[in-house]
This record gives C-alpha cells, structure tokens and sequence, in this order.
C-alpha cells in the first residue's frame, strides 16, 4: 500500500553513490539540511564540505569497500551511473550500470540495509513510442528502445527487482531529462550553454523536462514513505525542445535559437559527427540514437507520483529555468 509518512526519521545514517553528479550533489545539499549522518561515495574530488557528510573515496566495483560502508547504514542511494548513447561505450555503459548496481544491491542485503532507493531512468521504459503515453507500467524491449543506455538502465533495473526478490525494501525512479547548473560543457546542463551562445538551430521533438531540486526532493519523500516494491517516472512537464530553448533565451537575454531542425539535417550531422569522431578519435557530439531522440514527440505520465505523494509539487519549468541561468552565471562568472 501506497502511503506517505509524516516526517523523516532522524539520526539515520545513509550512503549516497553518485554524490558528485548533478542529481548527487542537489540531494546531498538537500539531505545535509536534516537531522542524519551522510556517507557520500566519491571517485576523484568532493564537491563540497559539511559537518554531516563523510566522504570516501571508492567506486561500485570495490566490493568489499561497499560492504564496509554500508555496515550500520540504514537507506542507501543509488545515483551514480554512466550516461552515454555512443555504441563503443556498450562495456562501460554495463559494467557501470549493471554490475555496480548488482555490488550496491548485495551489499545492501549483506548489511540488512533498510531501504535502497535506485535511480534509473525513462530510457529503461522504452523512450522511443510516439503513439502512446509512457507510464510505469511499460517495459524496455530492442523495439521500444534506440540506446545502448536504455538497455543498460534497464537490466540495472533488474538487478534491484532481485534484491527485492531476496527481501530488500527498495524503490525506483525513472527521471526524464534533468535540469540544473552543472558543469554546463556536459550533460544536460550543456543545454544552457548552447542557448547563452545563441546556438541558432531548434527541435520541435517534445519530451519531458524536471528541476533537479524537485528531483531530489521527489526522492527524500519516497524514501521518508512506507512505498516499497514501486517505480516512479519524475516528470514535470512535457515541452518541445523549442519551448525550453526559447525560455533560457529569455532568461539568459539572448537571441532565441530560430532555424529549425529537419529530420533530414539530423541525418547529414550525425553521420557527419561519426565521420569526424573517426579522424580525431573523440566521442561524437550526437549519434543516430540522440539526433532521433531530438526530433521525436514523446510524452510521460507523471500522475502516479503525484497521486503516492499528496503533498509534492513540482516547480514551474519556467521558474526553474530561471533559477539554473542565475546559478550558471555565478558559477561560470558571467558578468
């Protein structure tokens, strides 16, 4: 049954994988505000102090290394992961997202941890279906799916259902696109940067787009609840590209992108991003998979998080956008 407790319980102590990443660091800000210990998973360097929070260096393959940070753990964290739809990642891309998952979930078993909650993503519910709404219930197959990455997810995803098998209490989440002030030369935070430098070309291709904060926070309420067994699409709004551009124009006061994107043109500049990946030896700046991706008119349901957590809202797209233009400024010290 599905049911929101009142409040966090305090004096816990979680683990966090992943803590470094976008999502990471806003729900490690988020977490530090309450009354909990935090062990945080870090590979090169932190991305900030705090009286609460013990960082270890490590990743999701030392397997003994996990089973002496999760002793006395109570709720684990799943956010680290590996984002890639280039091809020749395929090994990467499982090693990181399979087997790191299947070293977190037995090492929580291991340590009779409370809860795990998984990040995951849509691309493990089988991104590409035009003609239907996307929701929890469906799956990943090699005919609802263009990316290596989804496949990775979603196998991933599997490995948490067995720990749930073997009596572990989890949940998981199927984030859409997140925005936030990352470092905005990778990831979706490059969106941002693409805008300020008044990038002309826009997709009329429709997904979804959710605030990091609200991600996180949308987390901290799943773990605080008694949900367990359950996956959730976190979803604000489902927004053309074009939209989404325009609104960090506006924000930023720049030139809005205005040449549009034909499927054709797609085609020309992936395989021509391939050509040049060829020569310099360097991943290509988009592939078949994210140039159909871009073009493509998807839309998500986010009714079933909304409906286990009464008291969540999620932040206006347009106030977000607002916020993350302020926050790049800063960070990257526009004047």
């Amino acid at each position: 049954m599905i049911q929101e407790k009142n409040s966090p319980t305090n004096n816990k102590t979680i683990f966090i994988t992943g803590a470094t990443g976008l999502l990471g660091s806003c729900l490690i800000k988020e977490l530090a505000k309450l009354d909990i210990h935090i062990k945080a998973l870090y590979r090169n360097q932190i991305s900030f102090t705090h009286e609460k929070i013990e960082w270890i260096q490590g990743d999701v393959f030392d397997i003994i290394l996990l089973e002496e940070i999760l002793n006395g753990v109570d709720e684990v964290y799943h956010c680290a992961g590996k984002v890639s739809f280039n091809s020749k990642d395929r090994r990467e891309l499982f090693k990181t997202n399979v087997e790191g998952t299947a070293n977190i979930v037995n090492a929580c078993l291991i340590n009779n941890v409370k809860k795990l909650l998984h990040v995951s993503s849509v691309s493990a519910l089988g991104r590409i279906r035009e003609n239907s709404i996307i929701n929890e219930s469906m799956q990943w197959s090699a005919e609802t799916s263009n990316s290596v990455y989804g496949e990775s997810k979603y196998l991933g995803e599997m490995e948490v259902w067995r720990g749930v098998a073997e009596g572990l209490n989890t949940v998981i989440v199927n984030p859409v696109i997140i925005l936030g002030a990352g470092d905005w030369n990778s990831g979706s935070s490059a969106i941002f940067k693409n805008v300020y430098k008044e990038f002309p070309y826009f997709s009329e291709g429709v997904t979804g787009f959710v605030d990091v904060l609200d991600t996180a926070n949308a987390m901290i309420a799943l773990m605080n609840s008694n949900i367990t067994g359950e996956r959730f699409i976190i979803s604000n709004e489902n927004i053309s590209y074009k939209e989404l551009f325009d609104m960090i124009a506006e924000a930023f006061n720049k030139k809005p992108a205005h040449k549009k994107i034909t499927p054709f043109m797609a085609a020309m500049v992936w395989r021509m991003a391939v050509i040049k990946s060829l020569i310099t030896g360097k991943a290509p700046f988009i592939t078949k998979e994210t140039a159909r991706t871009a073009l493509a008119k998807v839309y998500f349901d986010n009714s079933k998080l909304l409906k286990a957590l009464p008291s969540f809202k999620y932040t206006p797209i347009k106030n977000s956008v607002k916020r993350i233009c302020k926050e790049l400024i800063q960070l990257n010290n526009i004047s």
